[in-house]
């Protein structure tokens, strides 16, 4: 299958998990989704990378996100490595994890990438929206955790600029400035949006207070 695209629909699929069958399209509902890869069970950076994102589930729960794990390893291994999870990581994974055992949902989202990992899926990340429309993907090698506050930002700033005619700047954080987009020309409806003002540093380049602050 090629390469999903951002602005494609997330394949749908029916896998097992650690909390029974799930049918994706159906189990994420009008919710956004992070669905995450890791290479296998019992080793250390997705060890960590588990505990972290069921250590944030107040801050997804808040923003209308429901996480949810994959690999290759089957059901009856990712169950015990939970218990490892929790007991190492002080926390208690409240997310499914797919049993991808056959593969499925790591072709359908090309996870495998044989230059390197042969069997195993690769470090990938996709935000979905809740259209199902891929928003965001990340791919990290094996030896690199990923930075779930990150994927907490990017989530932010998607949905603030779905919600208002606003782009993040570099290093963007939730309550700094944001850009009001080039394609916003009309002094009233720019007031009527805006009305804490902007700075205008150059005619394409206008910074204004996050608006929904």
């Amino acid at each position: 299958m090629a390469t999903l695209r951002l602005g494609d629909t997330a394949p749908d699929f029916q896998q097992d998990s650690t909390e029974g069958l799930i049918s994706f399209h159906q189990w994420a509902g009008d919710a956004w989704v992070v669905l995450f890869s890791h290479p296998a069970d019992f080793t250390p950076v997705c060890t960590t990378e588990l505990g972290k994102t069921a250590a944030l589930g107040a801050e997804f729960a808040k923003r209308g996100v429901k996480p949810i794990a994959v690999s290759v390893d089957p059901i009856d291994s990712h169950k015990t490595w939970v218990q490892d999870i929790n007991q190492t990581q002080q926390t208690t994974v409240n997310f499914p994890i797919l049993a991808d055992a056959d593969r499925k949902v790591a072709l359908l989202y090309d996870m495998i990438h044989p230059n390197s990992l042969a069997n195993a899926t690769v470090r990938s990340v996709f935000i979905i929206d809740p259209k199902k429309v891929i928003r965001t993907t990340f791919t990290y090698p094996a030896s690199t955790g990923r930075n779930f506050d990150e994927i907490l930002r990017v989530i932010d700033s998607l949905q603030l600029t779905d919600s208002h005619k606003v782009a993040t700047p570099a290093n963007w954080q939730d309550g700094d400035e944001v850009v009001i987009i080039p394609s916003l020309q009309d002094p009233a409806e720019i007031a009527q949006r805006f009305p804490k003002g902007f700075r205008s540093l150059r005619p394409y380049l206008r910074m204004t207070p996050q608006p929904n602050k």
